[in-house]
């Protein structure tokens, strides 16, 4: 396959089998989007793909928080980590829930009109400040909102900007018809856990996560992506962990930073380190330094996968421990 990956060469969806094709195929049926390049790129990890898919289809997809509310969440995460692709990605899934002004809005880089959307917006472009949502839905926002802390670090390193052929999401009309197109598997209600079953790792839930799938997802995508770690000599493992626990969660690290390693000399540390504090800025050189024999497409997922979730665990650390009270 070509055309959105970069650096990977997924197997064709039609060829899958096992646990992939299931996921495959719960994508088709939930999610709307039968081939979606942000999961096949994690095929080469079985373990990666049904943790990342578990994660965004019980915090985004299912539940009973307002799908619209969490899409604004998710579109504020992507604004702030400079995803392109996923901004185009929730703009679309935004008109998809009906509400064209708050998608064209939003992923214009605007404010919206409801004081609720504003909060919500703010909140998933800095989640250090106060949460804007009732203690009871903060399961499913805060699982969407670090969901999307990750898959636009995998997007940012992995894929093209250009979520449709040509460029075409430039146009109101396609990013507009393109949501038409989803609307009726938007606004299904979908029965929370169905993934759980795919899981091929576990871990430690988070008490933010109350019990709930969206925790059970969050624990085996930790693991999964801790896995990567094993790519890196003990001491970058130590650094990209210590570099990135030291971070603030929000300021990019510039290519000019005395942090970041050497592309000749510790490849993997600087690869991961990127893939944490700035994606975006992951070139050619940086791929081609490190990966040489042995290492795989499964082996650059997985390392990309240890920095994006180290990220995902500074953020996490800088969550506010209080949240509006039910009304």
């Amino acid at each position: 396959m070509t055309g959105h990956f970069r650096y990977t060469s997924p197997q064709p969806p039609k060829s899958a089998t096992g646990v992939v094709a299931d996921v495959y195929a719960q994508l088709a049926t939930d999610f709307g989007i039968e081939r979606a390049s942000t999961f096949v790129v994690l095929s080469a990890s079985p373990p990666l793909l049904t943790a990342t898919w578990a994660l965004v289809r019980e915090s985004l997809l299912a539940g009973h928080v307002s799908r619209t509310e969490k899409e604004v969440v998710a579109a504020g995460v992507s604004l702030a980590n400079r995803c392109a692709f996923c901004v185009v990605a929730h703009t679309v899934l935004l008109h998809a829930t009906g509400d064209h002004r708050l998608a064209e809005t939003i992923g214009g880089g605007g404010t919206p009109d409801a004081p609720g959307h504003r909060e919500l917006l703010a909140w998933g472009k800095d989640m250090s400040i106060p949460q804007p949502f009732p203690a009871g839905h903060a399961p499913e926002h805060i699982g969407t909102a670090l969901a999307f802390h990750f898959v636009n670090r995998v997007v940012s390193s992995l894929l093209t900007e250009d979520m449709l052929p040509g460029g075409a999401q430039k146009y109101r009309l396609v990013r507009s018809a393109a949501g038409r197109s989803l609307a009726r598997t938007v606004r299904r209600e979908l029965r929370q856990g169905a993934s759980l079953a795919l899981l091929e790792t576990e871990g430690a839930e988070p008490a933010w996560a109350a019990g709930s799938p969206v925790g059970t997802a969050f624990g085996a995508l930790r693991t999964a992506a801790h896995l990567g770690a094993g790519l890196l000599s003990d001491e970058d493992a130590a650094f990209v962990r210590e570099s990135v626990a030291g971070w603030d969660g929000v300021t990019a690290l510039p290519l000019n930073s005395a942090e970041l390693p050497g592309r000749v000399e510790r490849p993997g540390a600087r690869l991961a380190l990127l893939a944490a504090r700035a994606p975006y800025r992951i070139t050619d050189e940086d791929v081609a330094a490190w990966r040489v024999p042995p290492f795989t497409d499964h082996c650059l997922v997985h390392l990309i996968a240890f920095g994006a979730f180290c990220a995902v665990e500074r953020i996490e650390a800088n969550l506010p421990t209080h949240s509006k009270e039910l009304a």
